[in-house]
């Protein structure tokens, strides 16, 4: 390690956003510490495979714990100078919230409280955490203002990110923690996670299975390039504030039904649909006001939706082999 090389724990690393993420940081000659507990709410292998492609950096050091693990926080911080955390660890996912509450409560809730305690032990210099677009819950006003009332979440999932972002204000008021919580809209792109509808959409055609389409396909998505994000990410990692707040999305929505229309080109392959209802804890609708965060994080996505969906559907392709396909 350099003299002025700075080290920035990432929690989650071996998830979609900690590994694009870390993958960046190295390049940037960051030390990155990872943690990750690798879990099996989505295939462990493709988690082992993204951290593969980081263990063979000589600046990066992973752990396999627990953030709930107070003890072994403890432990990686008293062992390690950390100068920024990158919270990005959580338990993801609005349905799954409705079937495991407790599960979420764990990572999200407990977790980022023990974060938060590490950070009061441990000063750091920044302290940059993942919230999520799903805090607006019904919101009619469009696009979303990170100045708008989030009182009203309507999942448990959503609800823990707001919980988050109000830990994180009080423990900036009374340790002078400085925190910023960054608001991801629909994140997609290579190494993405299975339970996203890019990747179940793309998984079913390719096996000639129909795909559920929600509310009747009424949806539509702020849909953001992982490099987008980890721009933005990486920007407000550089940029602390006391406490800041940020919409990290494309600022475009996406019909569903067209993002569908985007895959089927692409895979020359037509989609058998299946119309269903819109389900409990899912909202019709999202979209990302940015102008704060392009004012005070110099953030500009790039991606278009098109691209985007190419450079997925390629990886995928690369990744699958064809007896892989048939899962």
């Amino acid at each position: 390690m350099t003299e002025n090389q700075h080290t920035t724990l990432v929690t989650g690393v071996a998830g979609f956003i900690g590994f694009h993420t870390a993958k960046a940081l190295l390049k940037r000659d960051t030390r990155v510490i990872g943690i990750d507990n690798l879990n099996t709410y989505y295939d462990v292998s493709l988690k082992n495979a993204r951290l593969a492609q980081l263990i063979s950096h000589d600046t990066f050091t992973f752990y396999h714990e627990n953030i709930n693990n107070f003890d072994a926080l403890q432990t990686i911080f008293s062992q390690n100078h950390i100068d920024n955390i990158c919270h990005l660890a959580a338990q993801a996912g609005v349905r799954y919230s409705i079937e495991n509450p407790f599960t979420y409560q764990e990572s999200n809730i407990k977790g980022f409280l023990n974060l938060l305690e590490m950070a009061r032990k441990f000063p750091v210099h920044n302290f940059v955490f993942a919230s999520s677009s799903s805090v607006y819950g019904n919101n009619t006003k469009l696009p979303f203002s990170v100045e708008d009332n989030v009182d009203t979440p309507i999942s448990l999932y959503a609800a823990t990110k707001r919980s988050d972002e109000l830990m994180a204000f009080t423990y900036s008021h009374l340790y002078n923690i400085p925190l910023t919580g960054l608001r991801y809209f629909t994140v997609y792109g290579p190494w993405g996670r299975p339970d996203m509808a890019l990747f179940i959409f793309t998984r079913a055609i390719l096996n000639e299975r129909p795909i559920d389409i929600y509310n009747f396909g009424k949806m539509k998505r702020d849909f953001t390039y992982i490099d987008d994000i980890v721009d933005g990410t990486i920007s407000s990692l550089n940029n602390p504030f006391k406490y800041e707040l940020f919409n990290l999305g494309n600022s475009k929505t996406v019909q569903l039904m067209d993002l569908i229309t985007l895959i089927e080109e692409e895979l020359g392959i037509e989609a058998k649909k299946k119309f269903l209802p819109l389900q409990p804890g899912d909202v019709p609708e999202t979209y990302a006001d940015i102008e704060k965060t392009k004012k005070m994080l110099d953030f500009n996505p790039k991606t278009s939706i098109k691209t985007g969906i190419q450079k997925f559907i390629a990886w995928y392709r690369n990744y699958y082999t064809i007896g892989e396909l048939k899962k």
